[in-house]
């Protein structure tokens, strides 16, 4: 894990009724192909990047917030604009902001990519990171 950044990324939706800020110290960053993923983003796969939840602090818009799921385990979207921002995964201890939401540029970038297993029969991976049929053990 890594240890605690002082420097915070900008991020948001696309109508910019909702904000965030997060420390740019994520533990991790993948590509996700599975179906739920697929479906919430309405793209190929997710790029996401994880990090300890009291990490990630909401700047405005915690009233337009719609979230799918419950406290332990949800997507975050925008209820304006539908953007997904974030998901509350790990028991509720994680989110996995959605890199697309960043404004500024993360110090991370994906590694590999998951769940390729069912990735959408229309999209080829065309770089050179690992691919994993489901989630890597």
């Amino acid at each position: 894990m890594s240890s605690p950044s002082d420097k915070r990324l900008s991020g948001g939706c696309y109508c910019g009724a909702v904000g965030y800020t997060v420390e740019d110290a994520f533990d991790y960053a993948l590509n996700c192909h599975c179906g739920n993923c697929r479906r919430t983003t309405g793209s190929a796969f997710k790029p996401f990047a994880g990090i300890l939840r009291d990490r990630l602090a909401l700047t405005h818009g915690a009233d337009r917030l719609m979230v799918y799921g419950d406290d332990l385990t949800n997507n975050t979207h925008c209820a304006s604009c539908g953007s997904l921002l974030y998901s509350v995964v790990r028991e509720g201890q994680w989110v996995h902001v959605a890199m697309g939401t960043l404004i500024d540029t993360p110090a991370i970038r994906p590694t590999a990519h998951i769940f390729v297993g069912s990735k959408a029969a229309w999209h080829h991976i065309t770089d050179d990171l690992p691919q994993y049929r489901e989630f890597p053990t």
